[in-house]
């Protein structure tokens, strides 16, 4: 598993339910049944991001930093895991060679990745 499923789990994407639902409508026998059995989850990013910061006695901008963001999900915020998740993500070799740029890109792409997975995220954040 890797650092961003850890990201979508950590913010409850996904369930063990919806991939079986969604097993059961790629076999099925009639086209127009997996249209209609597709599961469709949204989850509420920023409140469920909101809940843990109010919840943390640290104060951590989540919303710009992705330091922040991974510290208050509970995962590794070093360098290291950070290089990682953007090779993961297909970070611009450019961008890697700056932390401070790999930073930016991160946190930017993973709000985008979020979003396009079924988070709900402000335009304003992506």
């Amino acid at each position: 598993m890797g650092i961003f499923s850890n990201i979508m789990a950590k913010l409850g994407f996904g369930n063990a339910n919806d991939e079986t639902v969604a097993d059961v409508a790629a076999t099925a026998a009639a086209p127009e049944a997996t249209a209609a059995i597709e599961p469709i989850s949204v989850v509420d990013v920023v409140a469920k991001l909101e809940g843990m910061a109010a919840a943390s006695a640290e104060k951590l901008n989540w919303k710009t930093s992705i330091v922040d963001l991974l510290k208050l999900l509970g995962l590794d915020s070093s360098l290291t895991a950070r290089k990682e998740l953007a090779s993961e993500l297909a970070c611009p070799a450019d961008k890697m060679a700056d932390s401070a740029q790999m930073n930016m890109w991160l946190h930017k792409t993973v709000l985008q990745k979020l979003a396009a997975n079924g988070g709900n995220i402000p335009k304003e954040l992506l």
